[in-house]
């Protein structure tokens, strides 16, 4: 906005930012970002701080607001920046809600799964009493910047570890995505989702994957930001993973955990009779080709009785369990049977 920027420059106080980022990636970035706030003579405060799934606690909410009471920011014109993963956007998205009731803050995600869903929507949080994003609220980022070329410093498995979230939006929403996926999903892996001219034959696959991905998303959130309505397509692969992820920390990322839900979902809505057998092998064939875990030891009967039992509990009494019905569309359900269940339970552990 041309006004806001005569405003900002024609000020007499020198601009100021306070940044967090992630450790991991302010040693691969770090000296950029400095350089960039040094060279637009900007006053800037940088604080790294370890951001995982394990040290995403109100502990570190807390850090965060000492050292931004430290800084003093004007909570109205001075946004918080958090550039990181999807943790460090969530912690820093609470802390942000929380300091003078309400200060705005830019999300910069660096990596694939905060690319496409953290950066996406009005969810913050951090993990409480061993149980995910338990405390957080609904606050919205002023603007998330995206940008690719940070992806291609994470490993591979990281990339795989976003695509699970991208094929989420792809079962529920989108045949076209999930074409993409099936065709592409190899070269996206290979390539880290860089947008690279040698490869025409693929077109832009990186860029048209990540928008589909992001406009299909934002058009699933955008009426329902606060969540008010609780059935909700996004939630599929969600209503298993928060309790598998946490029970087995770290040795399953978020997206693999959210693709081993969705692979069991997968066999409920074969054996409910909403999915061939054929659509079934399509899609568990999808999984396998982007790299993603189908089944995990750790998921047992008694975990995912456990955890429907807490999705009733926060779901208003009823499961809201959406499942495909085809390939690139789905329903939410509420009357799915424990035999029904325990049938496609019992289906995916043999296979």
């Amino acid at each position: 906005d041309p006004q806001q920027k005569e405003l900002a420059t024609a000020s007499k106080r020198k601009l100021r930012r306070f940044i967090v980022i992630d450790e991991v990636v302010d040693k691969l970035y770090g000296s950029k970002v400095r350089e960039y706030f040094e060279e637009n003579n900007v006053q800037h405060k940088i604080l790294a701080l370890p951001t995982t799934e394990e040290t995403k606690s109100m502990d570190l909410v807390l850090n965060i607001l000492h050292e931004v009471q430290s800084f003093s920011l004007d909570r109205r014109t001075e946004p918080i920046i958090a550039i990181g993963g999807g943790v460090c956007l969530d912690i820093v998205g609470l802390a942000a809600s929380l300091y003078r009731r309400r200060t705005p803050y830019i999300r910069v995600p660096t990596t694939l799964l905060s690319y496409v869903d953290a950066s996406v929507g009005a969810k913050n949080g951090v993990n409480f009493l061993q149980c995910k994003n338990k405390l957080g609220g609904y606050t919205p980022p002023v603007a998330s910047f995206l940008d690719r070329s940070f992806l291609q410093s994470i490993p591979r498995r990281h990339i795989s570890n976003g695509l699970g979230e991208i094929l989420k939006m792809a079962l529920m929403k989108h045949k076209g995505l999930l074409d993409l996926l099936k065709n592409h999903g190899k070269y996206l892996l290979d390539t880290k989702f860089q947008s690279c001219n040698s490869f025409a034959h693929h077109g832009d696959a990186a860029l048209q994957t990540t928008r589909i991905a992001i406009e299909t998303m934002l058009e699933e959130l955008a009426p329902n930001l606060w969540e008010d309505d609780l059935d909700r397509l996004v939630d599929f692969g969600h209503l298993i993973s928060p309790e598998l992820e946490m029970r087995v920390l770290p040795s399953l990322m978020h997206g693999e955990a959210v693709n081993i839900d969705m692979a069991f979902m997968t066999y409920v809505a074969h054996a409910r009779g909403l999915l061939a057998a054929e659509d079934k092998e399509q899609i568990l064939q999808c999984m396998r080709g982007l790299e993603l875990p189908v089944w995990h030891s750790g998921c047992s009967w008694a975990l995912i009785q456990r955890a429907l039992r807490e999705r009733l509990k926060h779901s208003g009494g009823q499961l809201r369990m959406p499942l495909p019905t085809g390939l690139g569309v789905a329903d939410i359900f509420n009357d799915t049977s424990e035999e029904t269940l325990e049938r496609a339970y019992k289906l995916w552990v043999k296979d």
